[in-house]
Protein backbone atom coordinates (compact mmCIF):
# COMPACT_ATOMS: atom_id res chain seq x y z
CA UNK A 1 0.00 0.00 0.00
CA UNK A 2 0.98 3.63 -0.29
CA UNK A 3 -0.37 6.97 0.85
CA UNK A 4 -1.92 9.81 -1.08
CA UNK A 5 -1.34 13.48 -0.33
CA UNK A 6 -4.17 13.51 2.20
CA UNK A 7 -2.82 10.57 4.12
CA UNK A 8 -5.23 8.02 2.58
CA UNK A 9 -3.95 4.48 2.37
CA UNK A 10 -4.63 2.42 -0.75
CA UNK A 11 -3.18 -0.83 -2.10
CA UNK A 12 -0.53 -1.15 -4.76
CA UNK A 13 0.09 -4.39 -6.61
CA UNK A 14 3.60 -5.57 -7.33
CA UNK A 15 4.45 -4.74 -10.97
CA UNK A 16 4.72 -7.77 -13.20
CA UNK A 17 7.89 -8.49 -15.09
CA UNK A 18 6.62 -7.44 -18.51
CA UNK A 19 8.80 -6.21 -21.28
CA UNK A 20 6.77 -3.11 -22.00
CA UNK A 21 7.57 -0.35 -19.50
CA UNK A 22 4.33 1.48 -20.32
CA UNK A 23 2.25 -1.57 -19.46
CA UNK A 24 4.12 -1.88 -16.16
CA UNK A 25 3.50 1.73 -15.20
CA UNK A 26 -0.13 1.45 -16.37
CA UNK A 27 -0.73 -1.47 -13.98
CA UNK A 28 0.69 0.54 -11.08
CA UNK A 29 -1.39 3.62 -11.90
CA UNK A 30 -4.55 1.54 -12.37
CA UNK A 31 -4.04 0.06 -8.91
CA UNK A 32 -3.63 3.59 -7.56
CA UNK A 33 -6.89 4.73 -9.16
CA UNK A 34 -8.86 1.68 -8.02
CA UNK A 35 -7.52 1.95 -4.49
CA UNK A 36 -8.13 5.69 -4.40
CA UNK A 37 -11.79 5.18 -5.41
CA UNK A 38 -12.23 2.66 -2.61
CA UNK A 39 -10.63 5.09 -0.15
CA UNK A 40 -12.98 7.86 -1.30
CA UNK A 41 -16.00 5.60 -0.75
CA UNK A 42 -14.81 4.83 2.77
CA UNK A 43 -14.39 8.55 3.43
CA UNK A 44 -17.92 9.29 2.18
CA UNK A 45 -19.37 6.67 4.52
CA UNK A 46 -17.35 7.94 7.46
CA UNK A 47 -17.95 11.63 6.70
CA UNK A 48 -20.16 13.31 9.32
CA UNK A 49 -23.52 14.79 8.44
CA UNK A 50 -23.25 18.51 7.54
CA UNK A 51 -25.34 19.38 10.59
CA UNK A 52 -23.05 17.45 12.93
CA UNK A 53 -20.13 19.17 14.59
CA UNK A 54 -16.83 17.94 13.14
CA UNK A 55 -14.43 16.59 15.74
CA UNK A 56 -10.91 18.02 15.97
CA UNK A 57 -7.95 15.97 14.77
CA UNK A 58 -6.94 13.46 17.38
CA UNK A 59 -3.24 13.50 18.20
CA UNK A 60 -1.39 10.76 20.01
CA UNK A 61 1.57 12.25 21.85
CA UNK A 62 4.16 10.49 23.93
CA UNK A 63 7.71 11.10 24.99
CA UNK A 64 10.40 9.26 26.85
CA UNK A 65 13.51 10.51 28.53
CA UNK A 66 16.62 9.21 30.21
CA UNK A 67 19.42 10.79 32.16
CA UNK A 68 22.93 9.38 32.19
CA UNK A 69 24.00 11.14 35.36
CA UNK A 70 24.06 7.77 37.15
CA UNK A 71 26.02 5.94 34.48
CA UNK A 72 28.32 3.45 36.12
CA UNK A 73 31.90 2.47 35.46
CA UNK A 74 32.54 0.21 32.51
CA UNK A 75 35.05 -2.55 33.23
CA UNK A 76 37.49 -3.35 30.43
CA UNK A 77 40.08 -6.09 30.18
CA UNK A 78 43.71 -5.80 29.12
CA UNK A 79 46.64 -8.20 29.13
CA UNK A 80 47.99 -6.67 32.32
CA UNK A 81 44.69 -7.10 34.16
CA UNK A 82 41.40 -5.36 34.54
CA UNK A 83 41.10 -1.63 34.30
CA UNK A 84 38.25 0.80 34.72
CA UNK A 85 37.27 3.53 32.33
CA UNK A 86 34.24 5.74 32.58
CA UNK A 87 32.14 5.81 29.42
CA UNK A 88 30.46 9.21 29.23
CA UNK A 89 27.08 9.03 27.50
CA UNK A 90 24.70 11.74 26.33
CA UNK A 91 23.47 13.75 29.31
CA UNK A 92 19.85 12.99 28.44
CA UNK A 93 17.52 12.35 25.57
CA UNK A 94 13.87 12.75 24.75
CA UNK A 95 11.71 11.19 22.06
CA UNK A 96 8.25 11.87 20.70
CA UNK A 97 5.79 10.29 18.26
CA UNK A 98 2.70 12.06 16.91
CA UNK A 99 0.16 10.38 14.65
CA UNK A 100 -0.77 13.82 13.32
CA UNK A 101 -3.26 14.00 10.45
CA UNK A 102 -2.69 10.45 9.28
CA UNK A 103 -5.19 7.65 9.84
CA UNK A 104 -2.54 5.24 11.08
CA UNK A 105 0.71 5.48 13.01
CA UNK A 106 3.45 4.04 10.80
CA UNK A 107 6.52 5.54 12.52
CA UNK A 108 8.59 3.71 15.11
CA UNK A 109 11.33 4.92 17.47
CA UNK A 110 14.04 3.01 19.35
CA UNK A 111 16.43 4.19 22.07
CA UNK A 112 18.87 1.74 23.66
CA UNK A 113 21.49 3.13 26.04
CA UNK A 114 24.56 0.91 26.35
CA UNK A 115 23.22 -1.37 23.61
CA UNK A 116 26.70 -2.57 22.57
CA UNK A 117 29.98 -2.89 24.46
CA UNK A 118 33.56 -3.36 23.37
CA UNK A 119 35.21 -4.74 26.49
CA UNK A 120 38.70 -4.73 25.00
CA UNK A 121 38.44 -1.02 24.27
CA UNK A 122 36.44 -0.20 27.42
CA UNK A 123 33.80 1.39 25.20
CA UNK A 124 30.02 1.45 25.41
CA UNK A 125 27.64 2.75 22.75
CA UNK A 126 24.13 4.18 22.73
CA UNK A 127 21.65 3.60 19.90
CA UNK A 128 18.97 5.97 18.59
CA UNK A 129 16.72 5.12 15.64
CA UNK A 130 13.76 6.62 13.80
CA UNK A 131 11.84 4.46 11.32
CA UNK A 132 9.22 5.96 9.00
CA UNK A 133 7.01 3.22 7.59
CA UNK A 134 4.85 3.30 4.47
CA UNK A 135 2.22 0.88 3.25
CA UNK A 136 1.74 -0.09 6.89
CA UNK A 137 3.80 -0.17 10.07
CA UNK A 138 5.06 -3.76 9.96
CA UNK A 139 8.53 -3.09 8.53
CA UNK A 140 9.10 -0.06 10.78
CA UNK A 141 8.11 -2.16 13.78
CA UNK A 142 10.42 -4.97 12.68
CA UNK A 143 13.29 -2.47 12.40
CA UNK A 144 12.50 -1.14 15.88
CA UNK A 145 12.78 -4.65 17.32
CA UNK A 146 15.74 -5.96 15.35
CA UNK A 147 18.13 -3.44 13.79
CA UNK A 148 19.90 -2.39 17.00
CA UNK A 149 20.34 -6.06 17.91
CA UNK A 150 21.98 -6.78 14.55
CA UNK A 151 24.39 -3.86 15.04
CA UNK A 152 25.21 -4.96 18.61
CA UNK A 153 25.90 -8.52 17.46
CA UNK A 154 28.30 -7.28 14.80
CA UNK A 155 30.12 -4.79 17.06
CA UNK A 156 30.52 -7.24 19.95
CA UNK A 157 31.41 -10.11 17.62
CA UNK A 158 34.25 -8.11 16.13
CA UNK A 159 35.43 -7.21 19.61
CA UNK A 160 35.55 -10.85 20.68
CA UNK A 161 37.62 -11.64 17.59
CA UNK A 162 40.05 -8.84 18.41
CA UNK A 163 39.00 -6.73 15.42
CA UNK A 164 38.22 -3.04 15.43
CA UNK A 165 34.89 -1.70 14.20
CA UNK A 166 34.61 -0.74 10.55
CA UNK A 167 31.46 1.34 10.90
CA UNK A 168 30.70 1.62 7.20
CA UNK A 169 30.98 -2.13 6.69
CA UNK A 170 29.06 -2.83 9.89
CA UNK A 171 26.14 -0.54 9.14
CA UNK A 172 25.85 -1.53 5.49
CA UNK A 173 25.88 -5.20 6.44
CA UNK A 174 23.26 -4.80 9.18
CA UNK A 175 20.89 -2.80 6.97
CA UNK A 176 21.23 -5.52 4.34
CA UNK A 177 20.45 -8.22 6.92
CA UNK A 178 17.45 -6.26 8.16
CA UNK A 179 16.14 -5.94 4.62
CA UNK A 180 16.64 -9.66 4.10
CA UNK A 181 14.62 -10.48 7.20
CA UNK A 182 11.56 -8.56 6.00
CA UNK A 183 11.69 -9.51 2.31
CA UNK A 184 12.85 -13.13 2.17
CA UNK A 185 11.63 -16.46 3.45
CA UNK A 186 7.94 -16.79 4.10
CA UNK A 187 7.15 -13.09 3.86
CA UNK A 188 3.41 -12.69 3.35
CA UNK A 189 2.25 -11.41 -0.03
CA UNK A 190 0.96 -8.17 1.48
CA UNK A 191 4.40 -7.46 2.98
CA UNK A 192 5.88 -6.98 -0.49
CA UNK A 193 4.46 -3.46 -0.68
CA UNK A 194 5.44 -2.46 2.87
CA UNK A 195 8.66 -0.62 3.67
CA UNK A 196 10.35 1.85 5.99
CA UNK A 197 13.03 4.49 5.96
CA UNK A 198 15.67 4.25 8.68
CA UNK A 199 17.97 6.82 10.23
CA UNK A 200 20.03 5.58 13.16
CA UNK A 201 22.80 7.06 15.29
CA UNK A 202 25.34 5.17 17.36
CA UNK A 203 26.92 7.48 19.94
CA UNK A 204 30.16 6.52 21.64
CA UNK A 205 32.75 8.29 23.74
CA UNK A 206 34.64 9.53 20.67
CA UNK A 207 32.33 9.08 17.67
CA UNK A 208 28.84 9.72 16.38
CA UNK A 209 27.95 7.26 13.62
CA UNK A 210 24.88 7.99 11.50
CA UNK A 211 23.46 5.57 8.93
CA UNK A 212 20.56 6.70 6.77
CA UNK A 213 18.36 4.94 4.25
CA UNK A 214 15.49 7.10 3.00
CA UNK A 215 14.29 10.61 3.77
CA UNK A 216 14.38 10.71 7.55
CA UNK A 217 17.29 12.87 8.74
CA UNK A 218 19.94 13.38 11.41
CA UNK A 219 21.20 16.88 12.26
CA UNK A 220 24.04 17.74 14.64
CA UNK A 221 24.36 21.14 16.30
CA UNK A 222 28.07 21.92 16.64
CA UNK A 223 29.12 25.29 17.99
CA UNK A 224 25.70 26.73 17.24
CA UNK A 225 25.77 25.58 13.60
CA UNK A 226 23.30 23.04 12.19
CA UNK A 227 25.16 20.25 10.40
CA UNK A 228 23.21 17.62 8.45
CA UNK A 229 24.78 14.21 9.08
CA UNK A 230 22.60 12.56 6.44
CA UNK A 231 21.42 13.37 2.93
CA UNK A 232 17.80 12.63 2.03
CA UNK A 233 17.34 9.89 -0.57
CA UNK A 234 14.87 11.56 -2.88
CA UNK A 235 14.14 10.18 -6.38
CA UNK A 236 15.02 13.50 -8.02
CA UNK A 237 18.42 13.75 -6.32
CA UNK A 238 20.75 13.67 -9.36
CA UNK A 239 22.85 10.69 -8.28
CA UNK A 240 19.79 8.74 -7.12
CA UNK A 241 17.94 9.52 -10.35
CA UNK A 242 20.88 8.19 -12.38
CA UNK A 243 21.12 5.05 -10.24
CA UNK A 244 17.41 4.31 -10.66
CA UNK A 245 17.50 4.87 -14.42
CA UNK A 246 20.67 2.79 -14.81
CA UNK A 247 18.81 -0.06 -13.07
CA UNK A 248 15.99 0.22 -15.62
CA UNK A 249 13.54 2.20 -13.52
CA UNK A 250 11.92 5.59 -13.97
CA UNK A 251 11.16 8.56 -11.75
CA UNK A 252 7.72 9.97 -12.48
CA UNK A 253 6.37 13.27 -11.20
CA UNK A 254 3.08 11.92 -9.85
CA UNK A 255 2.09 14.10 -6.90
CA UNK A 256 5.82 14.67 -6.40
CA UNK A 257 8.79 12.74 -7.73
CA UNK A 258 8.26 9.01 -7.17
CA UNK A 259 9.88 5.74 -8.18
CA UNK A 260 7.62 4.39 -10.98
CA UNK A 261 5.12 7.01 -9.83
CA UNK A 262 4.66 5.21 -6.50
CA UNK A 263 7.29 5.75 -3.79
CA UNK A 264 8.63 9.18 -2.80
CA UNK A 265 11.94 7.88 -1.43
CA UNK A 266 14.60 6.10 -3.46
CA UNK A 267 16.00 3.97 -0.63
CA UNK A 268 14.24 1.99 2.06
CA UNK A 269 14.14 -1.28 3.95
CA UNK A 270 11.50 -3.60 2.49
CA UNK A 271 9.49 -2.57 -0.61
CA UNK A 272 10.31 -5.83 -2.33
CA UNK A 273 8.02 -5.00 -5.25
CA UNK A 274 10.17 -2.01 -6.24
CA UNK A 275 13.57 -3.71 -6.25
CA UNK A 276 16.13 -3.19 -7.74
CA UNK A 277 15.18 0.47 -8.11
CA UNK A 278 14.66 1.03 -4.38
CA UNK A 279 17.61 -0.27 -2.36
CA UNK A 280 18.32 -0.73 1.38
CA UNK A 281 21.94 0.45 1.21
CA UNK A 282 22.54 3.24 3.76
CA UNK A 283 24.85 6.20 3.50
CA UNK A 284 27.10 6.36 6.56
CA UNK A 285 28.65 9.37 8.27
CA UNK A 286 31.29 8.83 10.96
CA UNK A 287 32.01 12.03 12.93
CA UNK A 288 34.57 12.48 15.67
CA UNK A 289 33.00 14.05 18.74
CA UNK A 290 34.27 17.48 19.74
CA UNK A 291 33.76 19.74 22.74
CA UNK A 292 31.62 21.97 20.51
CA UNK A 293 29.00 19.25 19.92
CA UNK A 294 25.77 20.33 21.62
CA UNK A 295 22.98 17.96 20.58
CA UNK A 296 21.73 15.61 17.91
CA UNK A 297 18.27 15.54 16.30
CA UNK A 298 16.88 12.50 14.51
CA UNK A 299 13.44 12.84 12.94
CA UNK A 300 11.12 11.56 10.25
CA UNK A 301 10.14 13.73 7.30
CA UNK A 302 6.97 14.72 9.12
CA UNK A 303 9.23 17.25 10.86
CA UNK A 304 11.73 18.03 8.12
CA UNK A 305 9.09 18.69 5.44
CA UNK A 306 7.99 21.81 7.33
CA UNK A 307 10.90 22.75 9.63
CA UNK A 308 14.42 23.59 8.45
CA UNK A 309 17.57 22.21 10.05
CA UNK A 310 18.46 25.66 11.31
CA UNK A 311 15.08 26.39 12.89
CA UNK A 312 14.98 22.97 14.55
CA UNK A 313 18.39 23.60 16.10
CA UNK A 314 17.35 27.06 17.30
CA UNK A 315 14.29 25.62 19.05
CA UNK A 316 16.26 22.81 20.70
CA UNK A 317 19.05 25.15 21.79
CA UNK A 318 16.57 27.52 23.44
CA UNK A 319 14.96 24.61 25.28
CA UNK A 320 18.26 23.20 26.50
CA UNK A 321 19.48 26.53 27.88
CA UNK A 322 16.12 27.27 29.50
CA UNK A 323 15.07 30.18 27.28
CA UNK A 324 11.98 28.39 25.99
CA UNK A 325 9.59 26.46 28.21
CA UNK A 326 6.27 24.71 27.73
CA UNK A 327 3.82 23.19 30.16
CA UNK A 328 2.54 19.66 30.14
CA UNK A 329 -1.20 19.16 29.78
CA UNK A 330 -1.71 18.70 33.51
CA UNK A 331 0.11 21.97 34.18
CA UNK A 332 3.44 20.70 35.46
CA UNK A 333 6.56 21.57 33.51
CA UNK A 334 8.51 18.81 31.78
CA UNK A 335 11.75 18.43 33.70
CA UNK A 336 13.86 16.76 31.02
CA UNK A 337 15.09 19.48 28.67
CA UNK A 338 15.70 17.15 25.74
CA UNK A 339 12.20 15.67 26.09
CA UNK A 340 10.77 19.18 26.22
CA UNK A 341 12.67 20.07 23.04
CA UNK A 342 11.34 16.99 21.25
CA UNK A 343 7.76 17.88 22.22
CA UNK A 344 8.18 21.46 21.05
CA UNK A 345 9.52 20.33 17.67
CA UNK A 346 6.49 18.09 17.25
CA UNK A 347 4.12 20.91 18.15
CA UNK A 348 5.92 23.26 15.76
CA UNK A 349 5.59 20.78 12.90
CA UNK A 350 1.87 20.37 13.61
CA UNK A 351 1.39 24.13 13.76
CA UNK A 352 3.12 24.44 10.38
CA UNK A 353 0.69 22.02 8.80
CA UNK A 354 2.59 18.74 8.71
CA UNK A 355 0.31 16.04 7.30
CA UNK A 356 2.50 13.08 8.20
CA UNK A 357 3.34 11.11 11.32
CA UNK A 358 6.05 12.96 13.25
CA UNK A 359 8.78 11.22 15.23
CA UNK A 360 11.67 13.05 16.88
CA UNK A 361 14.62 12.12 19.09
CA UNK A 362 16.76 14.82 20.73
CA UNK A 363 20.07 13.70 22.24
CA UNK A 364 21.97 16.15 24.42
CA UNK A 365 25.73 15.75 23.93
CA UNK A 366 27.02 18.52 26.21
CA UNK A 367 25.98 20.45 29.28
CA UNK A 368 24.22 23.79 29.00
CA UNK A 369 26.39 26.75 28.07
Amino acid sequence: MTADADGGIFPVVAPENVGNGRRRRFKIRKAHRDGHRRAQKRDQVAKPHPDEEEKPIEISLSFSSSSSEDDGVLAGEEEDGAREKRSPRPINHGSLSVIGRRREMEDAVRVELGFAKRLRAGESYDFFGVYDGHGGARVAEACRERLHRLVAEEVEGRDREGRGVDWEETMAGCFGKMDGEVTSGGAAEEMKTVGSTAVVAVVGREVVVVANCGDSRAVLCRGGVAMALSDDHKPNRPDELKRVEDAGGRVINWNGHRILGVLSTSRSIGDQYLKPFVIPEPEINVSRRTDADEFLILASDGLWDVVSNELACQVVHRCLVGRMRRRAREGSAIENRAAEAAVMLGELAMARGSKDNISVIVVELAGPS
